[in-house]
């Protein structure tokens, strides 16, 4: 196995060639990792192309015959690989937060939660079955299978480097699908670390493959040409789920899709201010603002506008900022210059058109953006559009609920939404009326570590499932069969 060449001891065992059919491979080419934390570089890690994504294909289809056949065995693997996760958790939250800059506090609840997800499938393999099918004839049984769908490429993106892989390829191992990862540039190291835990928990060769690459279309080509690769996977902006939509389209392959978001979070009169203060501090500023069901705007009503933000901007205040390493640090840095800067450009926007910075507002330097709220934020603000991907929180006032509703529908988007009320009439109302795959009501953390809940957006959100048995059948296929008698 190759490991990393590096100074730092978090990463003096952490491989960083390619995982192909069970095996460690060393390439000529590589491409650095970086920490956001002060952009130094960590590691050099095989830069996968077109060979070895054809290589790892061929080696997941040959796994896939006998892979798919024994729902009880793939069971035990999986279980014993989330047991092995689970017994690396710090380790493995500290080459989180050295390559993405998530804090170490924070990285060690996403890998909790993901062994949540990959124990809920490792059962939920055992559970696979068909259904009876009545028939109008007498002389005839039916019944119907649910089968594996076969090979899956499965491109996960940076800012949950483990529990995105565990939402993917958890299902996909348990329904006995063969699973060829691609990871993010900016965190491979996560992903090859659970590579390592595969192996060690049994896993077949050929069954789970992770190939880190620095050039994504080079690389991704030969799985959408392979009529053999019937499924993929992908986390990451509309732009490039369009992309991979269309390229999918000639070989009909299944895909599912998890978006962008621009989620909305309404706070009414009648609202609990301290808890929508709270749980709106846990929906907007975790992993500083870089996940897709983020609250990107907050709609409040007027009446409470002042006390809303003045609390809001005094709780953002108090969060700490820092070294991801330090068990202390609330907010890390953006994971590169290029979200960075997207963040100080929407508040520039922001502040030029008359909002005010009531908390925050200015770089840290380096990637760090301290936690950010902004008041009198005006119609056609960027930010009240565009995914900002940070912690930043514009605050827009409203007068009545079909107001409030309407302007949080306004956006392509339809992911996640949270609204904060004391009447369930209400509750029940605009969380129906909401354009959302999810909504929490009074609930800043609807999907935390909840495996057995369906996540996916509505709109340019995506389409498919995670979670839950939802996220199952994304990788089954249903075969019905007649016997005459």
């Amino acid at each position: 196995m190759t490991t990393t060449p590096t100074t730092r001891p978090e990463l003096q065992d952490i491989p960083t060639g390619a995982f192909i059919a069970g095996e460690w491979r060393t390439l000529p080419r590589t491409f650095v990792v970086d920490t956001p934390y002060d952009s130094s570089d960590l590691a050099h890690v095989a830069d996968c192309g077109p060979d070895e994504a054809r290589e790892a294909i061929e080696a997941a289809v040959t796994a896939f015959a006998t892979w798919k056949t024994d729902n009880f065995r793939r069971a035990d693997i999986i279980a014993r690989w989330a047991d092995l996760i689970d017994a690396n958790t710090e380790r493995m939250a500290r080459v989180m937060a050295l390559e993405m800059g998530k804090p170490f506090t924070e990285a060690k609840g996403e890998v909790g939660g993901g062994v949540g997800y990959i124990r809920y499938y490792a059962d939920a393999a055992r559970h696979i079955a068909g259904e009876r099918v009545p028939s109008r004839f007498a002389h005839k049984r039916g019944m119907t299978t649910s089968e594996a769908i076969g090979v899956v490429y499965a491109v996960t993106p940076w800012n949950f480097p483990m529990s995105m892989i565990a939402r993917k390829a958890g299902p996909a191992l348990a329904a006995g699908c063969t699973v060829v990862l691609k990871p993010a540039e900016q965190s491979p190291l996560t992903a090859l670390l659970l590579a390592e835990l595969w192996a060690q928990a049994g896993g077949p060769a050929g069954t789970l493959q992770v190939l880190p690459t620095n050039d994504p279309a080079a690389f991704s080509a030969p799985f959408f040409d392979d009529v053999r690769v019937r499924k993929v996977a992908f986390t990451g902006s509309t732009d490039v789920g369009r992309l991979l939509f269309r390229q999918a389209a000639p070989t009909l392959k299944k895909v599912s899709l998890e978006l962008g978001g621009h989620a909305p979070s309404i706070v009414f009169a009648d609202a609990d201010l301290d808890l929508a203060v709270r749980e709106s501090v846990i929906s907007k500023f975790r992993n500083a603002g870089q996940t897709c069901i983020s609250s990107n705007r907050f709609y409040v009503h007027e009446s409470i506008a002042d006390a809303f933000a003045d609390a809001f901007a005094r709780a953002a205040s108090a969060l700490k900022v820092g070294d991801p390493l330090d068990p202390g640090t609330e907010i890390g840095p953006l994971v590169d210059e290029q979200g960075h800067a997207k963040v100080s450009a929407h508040v520039e926007d922001a502040v030029s058109r008359g909002a005010t910075a009531i908390a925050g507002g200015r770089s840290h330097g380096g990637r760090f953006y301290p936690p950010t709220v902004l008041s009198g934020v005006q119609p056609g603000t960027r930010m009240l559009h565009e995914e900002t991907f940070g912690p930043v929180a514009p605050i827009v006032t409203f007068r009545t609920d079909d107001e409030a509703v309407a302007l949080a529908n306004d956006s392509e988007y339809g992911l996640a939404a949270y609204l904060y009320t004391r009447d369930l009439a209400r509750a029940f109302r605009v969380s129906e009326a909401l354009e959302y795959g999810i909504v929490g009501v009074n609930d800043g953390g609807p999907i935390g570590a909840a495996a057995q809940a369906p996540f996916g957006g509505f709109k340019n959100s995506g389409m498919g499932k995670e979670g839950g048995h939802w996220g199952l059948d994304e990788y089954l296929q249903t075969k019905y069969v007649s016997f005459g008698l």
